[in-house]
């Protein structure tokens, strides 16, 4: 009888050391286990130049780590093409496959890779994600905590206003087009409009839902007295900024941009974030989490550095000269 109470009791405990081995909570922070191939799966959001750069320098950094694409890397890279249903999709297909780590370009991309996999052991890193804690990926930037970190692309709007104010001294108000659903834009609006009320602006901002609304919106800042429009690095208005252009050549105002990208593409100038440099620092982050570092410890890196870039052919378009202050800045217009 004492043999068979015994190999009972035995049984049991056998069976509770394998469900507490099969049972717990996120396991994104155990170390990666060393493989031949390991495959990432990565969304960008959506098409325009600064998204793109960073995406060529993440996969430039986790090559500096040596995960090179084609020997001991696969990616799996979608576009959603700006759609949040896609990137949704893509987000769940990807925890479907068991990568092993995601990567996001923009914040609604790298909300879409959160929500999918804040339950399993699949770690993500972002890029281009303004205000990482508001979008509710970290806790903190310093540790956060979840099965996220990457770096974040805050805009330095002080030096922003600062150029605005010397191309355009007597100018009074500032435009903006942001969406309201862009938790980076209403993160740069409230920013904006303290830091711009310190330097005598008023800003005139008007909201849009979806890309079809950036050509009236731009139109109804114009038409309010705006003396130039600033853009962030809203997905919406930078995917459609030739509407924005548009409104406000029409209105004989300047555009200033919030990246190198978008002053060749016409807006006057901006104080420019290296979006190349900023993908390839995510990307070494995301090779140091697939070596085996734990991703809620890796703190959030943000970018601390801009350089002043303008179009010349712009500025002299709009018969402004270029300010004394801003002589060194690289003129793009020829790029």
């Amino acid at each position: 009888m004492k043999k068979k109470t015994i190999a009972i009791a035995l049984a049991a405990f056998s069976a509770a050391i394998g469900l507490t081995a099969c049972s717990g909570t996120n396991t994104a922070d155990k170390s990666t286990e060393a493989k031949d191939v390991y495959t990432v799966g990565v969304i960008q959001y959506a098409t325009h130049p600064s998204l793109d750069n960073c995406y060529e320098g993440f996969v430039q950094g986790l090559a500096e780590e040596g995960f090179v694409e084609g020997k001991n890397l696969k990616i799996d890279f979608q576009n959603a093409q700006g759609d949040i249903a896609n990137s949704d999709l893509m987000a769940k297909t990807m925890v479907t496959n068991k990568v092993d780590l995601m990567g996001a370009v923009a914040t609604p991309a790298a909300m879409s890779q959160y929500s999918a996999a804040k339950n399993t052991n699949i770690p993500m890193v972002f890029t281009a994600v303004s205000d990482p804690v508001a979008a509710g990926l970290v806790k903190s930037l310093e540790q956060p905590g979840t099965n996220a970190t990457g770096t974040s692309d805050v805009l330095p709007l002080v030096k922003q206003v600062e150029m605005i104010r010397a191309f355009l001294p007597d100018a009074k108000k500032i435009g903006v087009i942001y969406t309201t659903s862009e938790t980076n834009s209403i993160s740069h609006l409230k920013t904006l409009e303290a830091v711009a009320a310190e330097a005598g602006f008023e800003v005139i901002s008007v909201g849009v839902a979806n890309s079809s609304e950036v050509a009236s919106a731009a139109a109804s800042v114009v038409a309010q007295g705006a003396d130039c429009i600033n853009n962030f690095t809203d997905n919406n208005v930078v995917d459609n900024l030739a509407s924005v252009l548009k409104a406000a050549n029409d209105g004989g105002i300047p555009v200033f941009g919030s990246e190198i990208e978008q002053v060749k593409l016409g807006c006057l100038a901006a104080e420019g974030i290296d979006y190349v440099a900023l993908g390839e620092q995510t990307g070494r982050m995301a090779g140091r989490v697939l070596k085996g570092e734990k991703v809620s410890e890796i703190a959030v890196e943000e970018v601390k550095e801009s350089t002043p870039v303008y179009n010349k052919k712009v500025c002299e378009a709009l018969g402004l000269e270029l300010p004394e202050t801003y002589q060194n800045a690289e003129d793009v217009s020829a790029s």
